[in-house]
């Protein structure tokens, strides 16, 4: 029994790992076997492979749309960051506003408010693009707090060293501060990504034809609720497990380094 217990330095064999998650996926498995066997459903898996084509679709469209939102609130959190720390107080509050109204409200609610109202106003009808903005900024205020909270941990001593050496401002934040921050970011931002994938499923609100919407018109077409179902959990699965995988060992490898 001890060769499945961890040892005081964080270690685990292999076999154990091996012998240790067979366990867990048996268990799962049996679970599952059992409700699914008592559940007296006819299975209809015919009809969803015609439409094979329209979950493909859908999930490429949920990774394009994840890409690109991970890319542009990065650029947004990184801003908001830097105005959370500047020295004129109007766009230092515009920035605090910002940040606990996005993250003070259900995402779903500022899809609507971002696409019907904001949106709207402007004249601009494009659900993509509205969608992968709104992702942008849900996402951009959690990533401004991560990149501030680790702009804030640098010391002061590291500071001062950059100061006394003749670095300015901008030179600091690039070559003494950054450097640092990044290597914090990496874990978590890939946690953040899988985030992403996962909201960008509150997008079928608004007609945008991603993986989600696309399970839900299949539904509709075939009638077949769980075996339209079950394979958007195998797809948000297949994008979401890969990167937490990472994010772990990002955590780890970044962990031993600093």
């Amino acid at each position: 029994m001890k060769q499945f217990l961890v040892n005081r330095d964080g270690q685990v064999s292999l076999a154990a790992t091996i012998v240790s998650w067979g366990l867990v996926a048996l268990l799962v498995c049996a679970v599952f076997s059992f409700a699914f066997s008592e559940l007296r459903y006819g299975w209809n898996w015919n009809a969803i492979w015609q439409y094979r084509q329209k979950f493909v679709q859908g999930w490429l469209m949920t990774v394009a749309i994840s890409a690109a939102a991970l890319l542009v609130s990065l650029l947004l959190g990184l801003l908001t960051a830097l105005a959370r720390r500047s020295a004129l107080l109007p766009l230092r509050y515009l920035s605090m506003l910002y940040v606990e109204s996005v993250r003070g409200t259900p995402l779903l609610v500022q899809i609507l408010i971002l696409f019907y109202v904001v949106a709207n106003a402007f004249g601009v009808d494009n659900r993509y693009l509205v969608g992968v903005l709104t992702l942008s900024l849900f996402a951009g205020a959690y990533l401004s707090e991560m990149i501030r909270s680790g702009i804030e941990s640098i010391r002061d001593s590291q500071l001062e060293s950059a100061r006394a050496i003749g670095l300015t401002r901008a030179q600091t934040y690039r070559y003494v501060i950054f450097p640092q921050v990044v290597r914090q970011l990496v874990p978590p931002l890939t946690g953040q990504f899988a985030s992403i994938i996962k909201d960008s499923s509150l997008l079928s609100i608004i007609a945008v034809s991603e993986f989600t919407l696309n399970a839900q018109e299949v539904n509709a077409f075939t009638y077949s609720t769980l075996e339209s179902y079950l394979p958007l959990a195998a797809g948000y699965l297949l994008l979401t497990l890969p990167i937490s995988l990472a994010s772990r060992a990002l955590e780890r490898r970044f962990h031993y380094a600093t």
